[in-house]
């Protein structure tokens, strides 16, 4: 990165003038391919990752096989700048490729020393993302299928800037920690109220207004306390 242009990252947007300036020589170009994993729970982290396009998915791992999206994040956050002992607490899996801008953990953590700003930045987009798990849990123990995967399905558009998101049932089953056949039979009956369209790899969302009264309260709850956190007026 030859200027000081900034990367289209909320976190990189925000921080100061002299912090991005310092940081700017190890920013590197990285190309997020899906599927990726990013991190793996248990493991050193080595760099940190801010997305510009596409998302990552923040998983939780079950004793019985199952996965579980706690998070996903884009280019609203940061991926892996929470590591308090060093190590990965989950894994982090591209959900959709795109591109990012990748940082060694260690030159952050110089720059997060320096800076009190940055950590106060840095400390507000870990709160949003405890936040996004938070809420997940209580989603994943209180809604329904049709409700919670009308809640992801709300927060991929908003990261993937289109109504036509490359997901399949089964990776969608996978984030939400459900069988198959129980998305199968949910979004068959989202396509019937016209509320999703899908196809082979590709679900098209066809009535956003409708998939918002589908979804349960955490959609809406989680967007709140992100822009009260990390929004605008804090830039």
């Amino acid at each position: 990165m030859a200027s000081l242009e900034r990367p289209p990252n909320q976190l990189l947007q925000a921080i100061s003038a002299e912090d991005f300036e310092a940081l700017q020589p190890q920013l590197k170009g990285f190309k997020m391919v899906r599927d990726a994993v990013l991190a793996e729970a248990g493991t050193p982290l080595g760099q940190i990752y801010f997305p510009h396009e596409g998302a990552v998915s923040i998983v939780v791992r079950l004793s019985e096989g199952q996965t579980v999206a706690a998070a996903i994040i884009g280019r609203d956050s940061v991926v892996g700048a929470f590591g308090g002992n060093g190590d990965a607490s989950t894994d982090a899996i591209v959900l959709f490729p795109g591109t990012a801008t990748v940082l060694d953990i260690d030159d952050f953590r110089i720059a997060v020393e320096r800076s009190a700003p940055l950590r106060s930045l840095l400390a507000r987009h870990q709160q949003a993302l405890l936040a996004q798990v938070q809420q997940s849990a209580a989603c994943n123990t209180s809604h329904v299928v049709e409700a919670r995967l009308s809640r992801w399905l709300l927060r991929a558009r908003d990261l993937h800037d289109g109504a036509t998101l490359p997901l399949t049932q089964e990776l969608l089953a996978r984030m939400i920690g459900v069988q198959r056949n129980a998305i199968s039979i949910v979004a068959h009956a989202l396509r019937q109220a016209g509320i999703i369209g899908y196809s082979r790899g590709q679900i098209t969302i066809t009535n956003i207004q409708a998939l918002r009264q589908t979804s349960c309260e955490c959609y809406e709850v989680v967007k709140a306390k992100h822009e009260r956190l990390i929004g605008t007026h804090h830039r």
